[in-house]
């Protein structure tokens, strides 16, 4: 099971069905909400999602899988949510990377994915970075993966600059498709 990850400025910790407004106002700072959608019907969605999220914790650590999903990025001065940031299945045609053989018909294969999306107020303060630092400290500490990736669109300033300072290694996708995939980040563990 995941215990909660702490930092200099932050807590990381599962979500609760408490955050359900916070993630909903989440969502609709950042554009992930459904314009078209009522209010209400927009709430009711991120209240599946996140009872979904929640249900997983407990179904993922019986099946004896890695502790996927989103998690609340907590800023202990305030104890507000102020982000989220996850580990995902992510599923992409790595292949077509440069360094992985630039080949234009790759097929998809799963690696570890690296999310993080914070709240606009606190964009710019290095939240983001230290979360998704703390995170991935755990991920190759506690899951001993060999990698995780971050992937965005090429106009994602904000996301590339948090990839380049965790160190990752940044590569574009030669064919820009799928849009998400235009940018990916790769990041090893640091072995002392």
């Amino acid at each position: 099971m995941f215990e909660e990850l702490q930092s200099e400025r932050l807590s990381i910790r599962m979500l609760t069905s408490g955050d359900l407004r916070a993630c909903h106002e989440l969502n609709v700072e950042i554009g992930w909400a459904d314009v078209q959608a009522s209010a209400q019907d927009e709430i009711e969605r991120h209240r599946r999602w996140l009872d979904w999220t929640i249900r997983s914790y407990e179904q993922l650590t019986a099946l004896h899988q890695p502790p996927y999903g989103e998690r609340a990025i907590v800023e202990k001065q305030s104890g507000q949510l102020i982000g989220l940031v996850g580990l995902v299945p992510l599923l992409a045609p790595f292949q077509k990377l440069p360094s992985f053989s630039g080949q234009a018909d790759a097929r998809s294969s799963a690696e570890v994915g690296l999310f993080w999306a914070l709240r606009p107020a606190f964009q710019g303060r290095g939240f983001a970075t230290e979360a998704a630092r703390t995170l991935a400290a755990f991920a190759f500490s506690s899951l001993n993966v060999t990698r995780l990736f971050a992937c965005t669109t090429d106009d994602n300033v904000r996301s590339a600059a948090v990839m380049k300072r965790l160190g990752m290694r940044l590569e574009r996708n030669p064919s820009q498709e799928p849009a998400w995939f235009q940018l990916t980040g790769i990041l090893f563990p640091r072995i002392t």
